[in-house]
């Protein structure tokens, strides 16, 4: 699933939002916050490191580790 975070400009109680010319959906979800902090903004290494975990896990959705297993591994290096 690909996000798409714009902050836009409220005229006369309406909003006017133009998407990427990639972003190929027919339907999407809009959620509608007040925009409290322009300057946060999410690193694009992190943004890197979930794209490339999603690519892995797609390519191959039946190796991943559960969640009780992952906790008890890490649990056990404690």
């Amino acid at each position: 699933m690909e996000a798409f975070r714009q902050t836009v400009k409220v005229k006369n109680h309406k909003i006017n939002i133009t998407l990427p010319d990639d972003f190929n959906s027919e339907e999407v979800d809009v959620i509608i916050l007040p925009s409290q902090n322009n300057e946060y903004s999410i690193p694009q290494w992190q943004m890197d490191q979930v794209r490339e975990r999603t690519e892995k896990y797609l390519k191959n959705p039946e190796n991943v580790t559960d969640i009780d297993d992952f906790l008890k591994e890490i649990e056990n290096n404690l």
